[in-house]
């Protein structure tokens, strides 16, 4: 039973940490540029940080999406896996 999970999750396009780890500084990467632009746009139109804010909650939103839809096909792959192999 433990060998079948190791072999379960190898090189056949199954989960790995690198992907979700790679996920997480994808995350952060995101909010991080629409922060910049936020305050880039402030400086430019004289707003007073409220693009800064509205750039980060973009930013985490976008992220989220990105996330979510990452993680909801690798869970899809991974079951189609797990359905081929019974």
């Amino acid at each position: 039973m433990e060998d079948e999970k190791r072999t379960g999750s190898g090189s056949k396009g199954g989960l790995s940490g690198a992907d979700f780890a790679g996920v997480g500084i994808q995350f952060a990467l995101v909010i991080i540029v629409f922060l910049f632009a936020g305050q880039w746009l402030d400086n430019r139109f004289g707003t007073n940080g409220m693009l800064t804010i509205a750039g980060v909650f973009i930013g985490a939103g976008a992220a989220f999406y990105s996330m979510y839809r990452k993680i909801s096909a690798a869970q899809k792959r991974d079951d189609e896996d797990r359905k081929s192999r019974r």
